[in-house]
Parts: C-alpha cells; structure tokens; sequence
C-alpha cells in the first residue's frame, strides 16, 4: 500500500500557522500567503495538501473559508479539509468547492448519524479526525475531552465506510519530538479502516519510525503521515522524505 505525506496547512486568521499542542495562543505564523505555501508544497512533488480550519474548529464553522478557497484554485493536487465542518450543508459545499476529502473530528463524537450519511453519501471521501490527549478524544478545537477512548469511537465507526482516520496525540503536536508510534499502532492493529499518523514529526528519522510500523504485519494499516512544524522549519527536507516515502 502507497505510504503517503501529508504537508499540513493550518489555517488561522487567513495565515498559516503551527500551533503547540492544540494552543490556539501559542501559534507561530510561518505565512500570510496560503496559496502561495499550497503551491510550494505542490511544487515539492507532495501528493496531497491536508488543510485545516483552526478558528473554524473552535467556532464550530469555517472561519478560512476565503483563504481555503485560494488553496483550491492555487494546486491541482488533492486537498483534505478539516476544521468546523459540523452539517451536511458545510460537508457538500466544501465537496462542490474542489475539497477531496472532508475531515469530520468533533462531528464523530457529538452527532455520530451525520458522520455515517456523509459516508454513505460520499464513500470513501469522509476521513475520521481523531485527536486524544491522555488516552481521551478531544473535540471542538481540542478545547474539550470526552470520556470516550480513541479505539472506542474509531470502532463506532468501522462499518461507516470511511476513507481513513488521521490519529493525532495532542502531547505530542507541534513539539518535533516524534509520533506517539505505540498508540497509532495500536489503532492500526485493531482497525480495517487505514490509519494517518499525525502530530510530532521533527525529523525525516520519525518519518522512518511510522514508515517501519507500517511496514509489519501489525501495521500495514498505517497509510501515511501529516508533516506540519518540521517541514516549515526546515527540519524535514521535502526531497528527502518524500524519497522515503516512495522507496519500497
């Protein structure tokens, strides 16, 4: 199975920016020209653009939607969004926009059936956003925790049809101190739906650390990886990883 690098866009007062650990008062601001960043990613030779809302996560609607739109018209690879997207009129408009995929993180938790008819509506186009601080799923911009395990909610949703779940440590976001690759595992040893890893990439040595959990038996769910603060940073260079990624 294709191993695949996802560069993060994360999207706040229409700039891009890295967050530590889910803080949306500990940003750092890496541009004011998100379509500009889109086509450089693109200009890499990245396959896809994973896109988030993040004042849109916290306000339950899109709040990037100007600069989202920009993005969609700067690069002809695929972009999944993410971010504030809570109804089915939100969901289609992004899909009638150019969106590929739509990420639904708080969604799963608070209203399960609009996760399961956007599935069915649009299979295999529906990503689960499941993001955990301590073990628990976080929602609305990771402002709140419920009492619910990530394996639990992902396994709500295994017949759901859903095209992957992009599992995020909040711990370990934005520090550049590697994925939490034990707890991804995990998921992928348990799951059928294909596991994104996310949060913590600071080096092309963690690409390498999910890559060779993908690559045994236990989890050959594990599909790819977000890339955000490193590869701004510079601590991650796109030829060497993506050469990683592509290698056998």
């Amino acid at each position: 199975m294709t191993f695949t690098l996802f560069p993060a866009i994360d999207l706040k007062d229409g700039a891009c920016v890295r967050l530590r650990r889910g803080e949306m008062n500990d940003a750092t601001v890496y541009s004011a020209d998100p379509p500009a960043q889109a086509r450089a990613w693109q200009n890499s030779g990245f396959h896809w653009l994973h896109v988030v809302d993040l004042n849109g996560a916290v306000e339950g609607r899109s709040r990037n939607a100007g600069a989202v739109r920009d993005i969609l018209r700067a690069v002809t690879i695929p972009v999944q969004l993410g971010g504030g997207l809570r109804d089915r009129a939100a969901i289609e408009a992004w899909f009638e926009s150019g969106v590929r995929r739509v990420i639904l993180g708080s969604a799963a938790v608070k209203n399960p059936e609009l996760v399961r008819e956007a599935c069915r509506a649009h299979p295999q186009r529906i990503v689960l956003g499941i993001d955990a601080r301590g073990g628990r799923v976080a929602t609305e911009g990771w402002a709140e925790t419920a009492e619910l395990s990530a394996l639990d909610l992902a396994r709500r949703f295994e017949d759901a049809g859903a095209a992957a779940i992009i599992y995020t440590d909040i711990a370990q976001d934005g520090m550049l101190t590697g994925v939490n690759v034990a707890e991804t595992l995990a998921l992928a040893t348990r799951l059928r739906t294909p596991v994104i890893a996310s949060g913590g990439i600071g080096s092309v040595a963690d690409i390498a650390a999910v890559k060779r959990a993908a690559a045994t038996e236990a989890g050959r769910g594990i599909v790819g990886v977000v890339v955000g603060r490193a590869l701004y940073d510079g601590r991650v260079s796109a030829v060497e990883a993506l050469a990683l990624a592509a290698a056998g």
